[in-house]
């Protein structure tokens, strides 16, 4: 992403925090994107750099002022008014959306879950071959593989939950886990923390866990958020990935090690 279009994503991100949102308002910019990735042309007059911004903005305003709420409306407006490629302009109002889903459940006191249940249904498709193929097979419509998410999720995870895992089934980089891991990624930074992923060959006690995030915390200066994921194949110790940083202490690694090093 360019230095102009950081800087155009964050003035987005600043407006949608003084915004009042909602889910319709979430479901409201999904629907743009959905409008915009099925309409080339549209998605070309909306950022064509050559027409001036008031009129791309007019052209955005037309059509949309009688479809969505002011506040939506207002969100795709200022995004049109921006210097943004085909691509940018969909990942930032979708960016929106998924960030006014995730505000909803930091206001409604439930953000902790929505993290935790996308994290652990992730792992649960990446984990089960049979489901992860159900989930992500192209052959099958977008609709039926969103009644599979519903009927696995409806009823034993948060509404955001529920939405967020729906829509990363037509994820347009056509990776459902790694989509779900970006929300999750998402979740933490409204509360300014990171995320490391700690695998163990066995579950951390509390007390473990306790210390592991209090040291990784005191190491980056913020709040950090464990996702541990259980393999047993690691034989002992933990691995952990914090942003780019990999620490390698499990016993399979040194081994691995051992075995680069005399092989």
């Amino acid at each position: 992403m360019s230095i102009e279009s950081e800087a155009a994503v964050a003035e987005l991100d600043a407006t949608l925090d003084r915004t009042q949102v909602s889910a319709e308002l979430a479901d409201e910019l999904f629907g743009v994107v959905d409008l915009l990735e099925g309409s080339p042309a549209l998605r070309r007059a909306l950022t064509d750099p050559s027409t001036p911004t008031e009129r791309r903005q007019g052209l955005a305003q037309g059509l949309l002022e009688s479809r969505i709420d002011s506040a939506a409306l207002g969100l795709v407006t200022e995004a049109v008014g921006k210097r943004l490629g085909h691509r940018a302009l969909l990942d930032a109002l979708e960016r929106q959306a998924i960030r006014a889903l995730l505000k909803v459940a930091q206001s409604e006191h439930r953000l902790d879950d929505v993290e935790d249940q996308l994290f652990r249904f992730g792992r649960l498709v990446d984990g089960d071959a049979a489901l992860r193929a159900a989930i992500t097979d192209r052959t099958a419509s977008v609709e039926r593989r969103v009644e599979l998410v519903d009927a696995l999720l409806s009823g034993r995870a948060a509404a955001e939950t529920v939405r967020l895992a729906e829509r990363a089934i037509g994820a347009r980089d056509r990776n459902f886990a790694r989509t779900l891991g970006g929300y999750v990624a998402e979740a933490a930074t409204l509360r300014n923390r990171l995320i490391a992923t700690v695998r163990v060959a066995r579950p951390l006690e509390l007390q473990q866990r306790d210390r592991l995030q209090n040291a990784l915390a005191r190491q980056v200066g913020r709040e950090v958020a464990l996702q541990e994921i259980v393999e047993p194949e690691l034989l002992g110790g933990l691995r952990i990935e914090l942003g780019d940083e990999v620490i390698e202490g499990t016993v399979a690694g040194r081994l691995d090690e051992v075995r680069r090093q005399f092989g």
